[in-house]
């Protein structure tokens, strides 16, 4: 057993949180109070190599394993956790594509999403089929050599900014979750409409819905054979729930090293406040849970670099990591006070963020599903 990191990761670990610190943290509020999408950033972090990690290089990619991308995805948190949702969102491309999608396809649109030019979506969810996601009632018909699809996706990340969807559709509505094909749709096709959120938290990720009336998509779109996605994008969540549970604690952890110096700093009756138990004992709490959160999330990336299997690893950190660094930040915000209360400080905006990823990627209770189902067998849950 290893829990070391290799030099090269931890010269990315630096630079990353060098990164973050200087470039990304003081503009991390401007994006939520102003709803707008970080476009510069995200050329600069395309520049940079974030949005390559898990693109092979013939891309353009760096081709990096997957804890390599945990870690880059936790320091990049630290500063801005909303720009995440790109490393996120292209890891999760990144792997579907280059492994699944035709020639054409990958030459296409894997280079500019490596570069920060072009946003890939991932349009699973429909309104009625968040959890159930072998429920979804869009569908593909094929006509000649194109598919026809019609429906409604919704709660798309990045929707507003991007350029194209891997879009789930029903192409053989009769076969359940064996009935589910995967589509590379370019946002300027035909027959797309896109309408925006607006949401408590995460504005800067312009989430929303789409509406798909009579879309016309050729059949070397096709992501893989047809009716064969349902089981690539279950695999490929089983990492990138590792990644979200990295992505919180990243800001959870960086609220909590504010908060120690914050009250080391705050005098009251003559004192720091650290020297009060009821100061320093939530802190050291909250700092005993998130480090074994962490290396529970980096145990299922190298697993996932092993190639061994980690379906209830990755649950455990979907399902109980976000909630964790919701309480720890929720913590850091009433030590600091009627401060933290204040929109002066980054606390109330991480609290806001961070809790949407306990809903994201299937919720709290779906997680428990999963890992009761391991351990007792599918026939007894």
């Amino acid at each position: 057993m290893d829990f070391a990191f290799s030099e090269e990761q931890k010269i990315i670990g630096a630079s990353l949180r060098d990164f973050a610190t200087q470039e990304l943290l003081p503009r991390y509020s401007h994006w939520d109070r102003t709803g707008q999408f970080p476009a510069e950033i995200w050329k600069k972090m395309g520049a940079m190599g974030l949005f390559g990690m898990r693109v092979p290089t013939t891309y353009g990619g760096q081709d990096f394993d997957c804890v390599t991308a945990g870690l880059a995805i936790e320091e990049t948190a630290r500063g801005d956790f909303n720009v995440c949702y790109g490393i996120l969102n292209c890891c999760f491309a990144g792997d579907l594509l280059s492994k699944h999608a035709g020639e054409a396809v990958k030459a296409t649109w894997l280079p500019p999403m490596v570069a920060g030019e072009k946003v890939i979506c991932v349009c699973l969810t429909e309104p009625q089929g968040g959890s159930d996601a072998a429920s979804i009632r869009t569908r593909a018909e094929r006509q000649g050599d194109h598919y026809i699809l019609n429906g409604e996706k919704s709660a798309v990340t990045l929707l507003m900014a991007g350029h194209a969807g891997i879009v789930f559709a029903k192409t053989d509505p009769t076969a359940g979750a064996r009935g589910v094909s995967a589509f590379l749709v370019p946002f300027d096709t035909p027959g797309i409409t896109r309408h925006p959120y607006s949401d408590m938290g995460s504005k800067g990720i312009v989430r929303g819905s789409m509406f798909l009336n009579d879309v016309r998509v050729p059949v070397a779109n096709l992501i893989g054979p047809e009716n064969g996605a349902f089981s690539r994008v279950m695999q490929t969540f089983e990492y990138t729930r590792g990644l979200i549970g990295l992505m919180c604690i990243g800001a959870a952890q960086v609220t909590l090293e504010e908060t120690i110096t914050y009250t080391k700093n705050r005098i009251a009756f003559g004192q720091p406040i650290t020297k009060n138990q009821g100061v320093s004992f939530p802190v050291a709490e909250w700092h005993a849970r998130l480090t074994m959160a962490r290396w529970q999330c980096f145990r299922t990336l190298w697993l996932r670099d092993q190639g061994l299997p980690h379906n209830s690893e990755a649950a455990i950190c979907k399902g109980f990591v976000p909630e964790m660094c919701v309480g720890a930040i929720q913590e850091c915000m009433v030590l600091h006070g009627h401060y933290g209360w204040t929109q002066d400080l980054p606390i109330e905006q991480r609290l806001r963020d961070v809790a949407g990823q306990i809903i994201a990627d299937g919720t709290p209770q779906i997680q428990k599903l999963i890992i009761a189902r391991e351990l007792f067998g599918r026939e007894f849950v």
